[in-house]
């Protein structure tokens, strides 16, 4: 791989001179692969590309480049890797631990104009769609067809396919359905070296060789450049109601979820929230209101959803758990007014200040002693801070967000990732490590695990061009 070299006898000036040419020479390259418009080198038109969505990470970008195909990626890809320029591949930008922008002078890949959505597949289905689609152009186009994309969460008007398959993303609906991993039947990307592979064919049974698109799921743009997915739908469930159940505690709300689960086979979601959280969205988030007559420590969020109406399933499940002060909303607004104090976190918690988010899964056996002990211990390690517990209570992933720290200062996220990690659980549950847990993967991979990991990424990529610095620590 060609790189810049600093001569000992060249002065500063000569020095400038030669660096100069050789950005200009990759930006010539990048414009012949792409075309003068797609490629962003300004300050301004670069600005947006360079902060992910919690402000927490940012960097300057070499230049924002945006192809229109995957031949068009694999110019890409070729000439950076001609010029030794490292590649940050970026979807809708939505990522929370700063994978997603640059760190310092890489070249911004945006997925955006990978608008491809085919036509669904109701035999199979299945249906083929760009990484630049957004989970709510993905849903929309399913529903229309009778079926569903068996993924949602809030930042749906954003997150796109690309970037969810590349961090395997969660959401509310993985108690039913499972992550992204589950719906992906099979993808196009390009590798380093600018290869294209295609393993869309949708098969449900296919076990030639090695499974690529495995692989590449969750892999955060460090192994390979998402172009295309065959996503496999789900039925769509028209009937849904939902439930705001009071309770005095977190261990209250995991122990609840114990007892109404088996009741409740039309089950969709099961969210944790406590008050101090829907207190910051009351007081952040424009149309946001408390249904209840009283106000509790924490509370959980059920949500059923089926063919046919479930709310008699869910009423009866409730009373036989003796939990009558839950209140009960169907397809009207109430239930999008329930939804609101739990998809409102994020918002709320961005307009309050710049937040450390700690995506953690924990056993649910183990969410009585994690949420019994991590408020106290940020407040000795930051004493002052806020710190808002929510998350998706039914796959044990809690989102652990603290607002006082400086963005830089990561002895809080540390010290929530070892907590985690003590209770058998995971440091990175639905948004991926990222450059901001990358330091701490090892707290939840062994050093056997770690080895493979580094020599899959040098199979992939040898001269560590994509993503570097995300995933795997340095070293």
């Amino acid at each position: 791989m060609a790189k810049t070299a600093t001569w000992p006898s060249e002065t500063g000036p000569q020095v400038a001179k030669r660096h100069s040419l050789h950005v200009d020479a990759l930006i010539h390259a990048l414009t012949a692969a792409v075309g003068e418009r797609d490629v962003l080198v300004d300050d301004d038109l670069r600005a947006s590309y360079e902060t992910d969505w919690t402000r927490r990470f940012h960097g300057t970008a070499r230049a924002v480049v945006r192809p229109g195909s995957a031949e068009e990626i694999a110019a890409v890809l070729s000439a950076c890797a001609e010029h030794g320029a490292a590649v940050v591949p970026q979807g809708g930008n939505t990522g929370m631990v700063g994978a997603s922008v640059p760190r310092g002078g890489e070249v911004v890949l945006s997925l955006g104009r990978l608008r491809e959505l085919g036509e669904v597949d109701r035999a199979t289905a299945q249906v083929t769609a760009g990484a630049g689609v957004t989970l709510a152009e993905l849903q929309a186009h399913a529903r229309a067809a009778g079926l569903d994309a068996g993924v949602d969460f809030g930042g749906r008007d954003s997150a796109t396919v690309g970037g969810m398959v590349s961090t395997n993303a969660g959401g509310i609906q993985a108690i039913r359905h499972g992550t992204v991993r589950a719906r992906v039947a099979g993808l196009q990307a390009v590798l380093a070296d600018g290869s294209v592979v295609d393993r869309r064919s949708g098969l449900l049974k296919d076990n030639a060789g090695y499974d690529l698109p495995a692989l590449l799921v969750g892999s955060e743009g460090t192994l390979g450049v998402v172009t295309s997915v065959r996503w496999r739908l789900v039925a769509l469930l028209t009937a849904r109601v939902a439930a705001l159940v009071p309770l005095g505690s977190v261990a209250e709300v995991a122990a609840v979820l114990a007892r109404v689960r088996p009741a409740l086979p039309s089950l969709h979601a099961a969210e944790l929230m406590t008050d101090a959280g829907v207190q910051l969205v009351l007081d952040h988030v424009a149309g946001a209101s408390f249904p209840l007559a009283a106000r509790s420590p924490a509370y959980l969020l059920l949500e059923c959803a089926g063919g046919a109406d479930p709310a008699d399933e869910l009423v009866s499940a409730l009373r036989e758990a003796g939990l009558e002060d839950a209140v009960v909303a169907d397809e009207s607004g109430e239930r999008e007014r329930l939804w609101r104090l739990r998809e409102g976190h994020t918002e709320a918690l961005n307009a309050a200040a710049i937040p450390h988010k700690m995506d953690v899964g924990v056993p649910l056996r183990e969410l009585p002693r994690f949420a019994g002990e991590v408020v106290a211990l940020v407040e000795r390690v930051a004493p002052g801070s806020r710190t808002i517990v929510f998350g998706h209570l039914g796959d044990g992933n809690v989102h652990v967000n603290v607002l006082g720290p400086d963005p830089d200062d990561d002895r809080v996220d540390e010290a929530v990732l070892r907590l985690a990690a003590g209770c058998g659980g995971t440091i990175s549950a639905e948004h991926g490590v990222g450059v901001a847990k990358a330091r701490w993967l090892s707290l939840a991979r062994s050093p056997g695990e770690l080895r493979a990991m580094r020599a899959i990424k040098r199979a992939l990529d040898p001269d560590g061009i994509l993503n570097p610095g995300a995933v795997l620590p340095p070293g």
